[in-house]
């Protein structure tokens, strides 16, 4: 492959070895999971409103347990993919700092990231809807109450119409303001206010990449766009880095 900018891009994390790297639902279609705003995306396939909401959980529980269990069973079944994987070396070799996503899957910690700032929380976390004590995944499918106060479970995600968790958001906002190159793997960026951290990483000076099939409403930023796959594009980048001595 003969990608001028896919060599720039290689050079620039291996000479600042401090990149962020910011994945949305299409980092992890390749591992067999749906996104959300493609045109198959799974919000246009089903409402979200009935389904992944505040009221939902309330009003509608069995309709929001059905879903939510479902969304366990495909999340458990799935794989990470080479994404995950090469995107967890480069952490390792010191090339990316961490990783900001909006995925509640949990590959990236499978495949073996470590600083993971999840801002929407995780399948692998469930909780009482009335007290907060924490439970498991197996006592939410199977509709077991709370067995502090005997409450209504819940996946530990966050839903429409609740607040990003303050720590992650926090620790991404700070990583953003801090980085050398700011990656963008399958989001859409339509979703705020985690959509405003390629901008806050340009405007600090970061050079900024995205790889996405669908256009984004930030392409204007980027340094680099691709709409290869993300496997294809990381691999393609880790052998640039590669060749490049940056390890």
């Amino acid at each position: 492959m003969n990608d001028q900018g896919l060599k720039t891009l290689a050079s620039k994390m291996a000479g600042t070895r401090s990149t962020v790297v910011f994945t949305g639902a299409g980092m992890s279609t390749e591992s067999g999971l749906s996104d959300f705003r493609s045109k198959n995306g799974m919000w246009n396939v089903e409402d979200p409103m009935e389904l992944a909401t505040t009221t939902a959980m309330r009003g509608n529980y069995d309709k929001f347990h059905s879903f939510y269990s479902r969304r366990f069973e495909a999340m458990a079944n799935s794989r990470p993919n080479t994404g995950h994987e090469i995107v967890a070396e480069f952490e390792s070799r010191g090339l990316v700092k961490c990783v900001i996503t909006q995925n509640i899957d949990g590959l990236h910690s499978a495949a073996g990231s470590k600083v993971i700032y999840e801002l929407h929380g995780s399948v692998n976390k469930v909780r009482c809807m009335e007290c907060g004590a924490p439970s498991t995944q197996r006592d939410f499918i199977d509709r077991d109450p709370c067995p502090r106060c005997g409450g209504q479970l819940r996946p530990g995600v966050v839903l429409f119409g609740e607040n990003l968790p303050e720590d992650a958001l926090a620790d991404s906002w700070g990583a953003s303001k801090a980085c050398g190159v700011f990656m963008v793997l399958g989001s859409s960026l339509q979703v705020s206010p985690a959509n405003q951290m390629p901008s806050i990483a340009h405007d600090a000076g970061a050079y900024v990449a995205i790889c996405n099939r669908d256009v984004t409403p930030m392409d204007y930023l980027a340094d680099y766009r691709t709409d290869m796959g993300i496997g294809e594009f990381l691999t393609a980048l880790k052998k640039e880095i590669d060749a490049g001595g940056g390890r």
